[in-house]
């Protein structure tokens, strides 16, 4: 990892106040050498938890593995305050990982709103995952905010199931000085369309002692809202699942002072005058309540993971690029990508050299079709409805594995 803190970043950042950051060019030092594409090809580290939705056969026990995997699938921004690079217009990126059983498609599908598509399938045609992301980027003066909008959609096909949600708001704390830091926050919703169960988690925002950060609580409900199943955890570190009885019975419990609580250190909070919204420090782990299930436990970091960006085991691999694997790749994937490549080298000056030349191309290549009135054609993904909320969405067309990528855009 190279270091950031040569750079005076609010010489940048004091013009953007307020602003949406899609439109401005950053310096590459704020980058990590992944593209958008690859980050949300993260959301299958633990598809685990799909292929064991698929197995169950009640439709509780599906719905607290797809919870699981929800949660998880937001796991992987624990500590990563690198941006990832904006994906060109029609930049795609692949993954077939055969040992996990998947494989998984992403297109970027618009550049003005930045929108990526994506599409997975179960290689056991146990699953379908896809959906399309608008990230919206707002720079309140210390923090930024990342709120994902767009439908996530999984299809358990054994069961004829769908599920939809979308992703919580994630907030980068301390841009200009200060130890980053980062939070997620908002209530996610799974819906499963067949059955009308639903799972409703409050990802917690920090509070003034640190006292939730990263807490993830909620419960499974029928579609007479009647609560089948307790949830609580935290997206960094792990998920438990107990009945609604023994729940409120050790809340009682504990509300009469019969349980043994461990102490709580405070928390010591800097000034409230201080220009740094204060790192809270990381709290005892998840207090499991008696009679718990552990519905998903996040994987172990390599142990250099803090110099390479905090990527996870999964994330270092994403932008490998094998011997003999440029002859099969569509010419537009991310591994291809000359600026990030050269990030991931090392080489700071080149990359951003070629980060500007790739977008003064993207540039060019849209003032030509202005000019000669053409509209851009996505190639693996076509605008139409999601069929189970029937709102806009991204569908793939099909046949990107049968790997005709002769009419494939020249973006880099």
């Amino acid at each position: 990892m190279f270091t950031r803190s040569d750079f005076s970043v609010w010489g940048i950042l004091k013009k953007c106040i307020g602003l949406e950051l899609s439109k401005i060019t950053m310096p590459i030092a704020f980058n990590e050498p992944l593209s958008f594409l690859q980050r949300i090809t993260e959301y299958m580290e633990h598809i685990y938890l799909v292929h064991r939705a698929s197995r169950q056969p009640k439709a509780l026990e599906r719905m607290q593995c797809v919870a699981a995997f929800a949660v998880s699938a937001v796991a992987s921004q624990w500590e990563r305050t690198g941006k990832p690079f904006n994906p060109l217009l029609g930049e795609t990126y692949e993954l077939v990982r055969e040992d996990l059983g998947f494989r998984f498609i992403s297109e970027q599908v618009s550049h003005h709103p930045p929108v990526s598509a994506f599409y997975s399938e179960g290689l056991g045609q146990d699953f379908l995952f896809h959906g399309s992301i608008y990230p919206k980027l707002k720079f309140w003066g210390k923090s930024v905010e990342a709120e994902p909008r767009g439908t996530i959609t999984l299809e358990l096909l054994r069961h004829n199931e769908a599920y939809t949600w979308t992703n919580p708001t994630c907030c980068v704390h301390n841009v200009i000085i200060g130890k980053l830091w980062i939070e997620q926050y908002g209530t996610v919703e799974i819906l499963n369309h067949r059955t009308g169960d639903k799972c409703v988690l409050h990802f917690r925002p920090c509070g003034l002692f640190g006292k939730e950060l990263h807490k993830v609580e909620g419960h499974i409900q029928d579609k007479n809202k009647k609560k089948l199943f307790i949830i609580y955890g935290k997206w960094t570190e792990c998920l438990w699942g107990i009945d609604p009885a023994a729940y409120e019975s050790f809340r009682k419990q504990e509300r009469r002072g019969e349980t043994p609580r461990k102490s709580q250190s405070a928390i010591g909070v800097e000034d409230a005058d201080t220009e740094v919204d204060a790192v809270p420090e990381v709290q005892d782990t998840v207090q499991v309540i008696p009679g718990s299930r552990l519905l998903w436990r996040i994987n172990t970091r390599p142990p250099n993971s803090a110099q390479m960006y905090n990527f996870t085991s999964f994330t270092v691999s994403l932008n490998e690029l094998q011997t003999g694997m440029e002859k099969i790749l569509a010419p537009t994937d991310c591994r291809l990508r000359p600026d990030i490549r050269s990030m991931e080298n090392g080489n700071m000056d080149l990359a951003s050299q070629e980060k500007e030349r790739l977008e003064e191309k993207q540039r060019e290549a849209r003032k030509e079709r202005a000019k000669e009135d053409t509209e851009w054609q996505t190639r693996w993904f076509q605008q139409g409805r999601n069929p189970h909320t029937g709102t806009p969405d991204w569908l793939y067309s099909g046949g990107y594995f049968e790997r005709d990528f002769s009419g494939c855009p020249d973006i880099y």
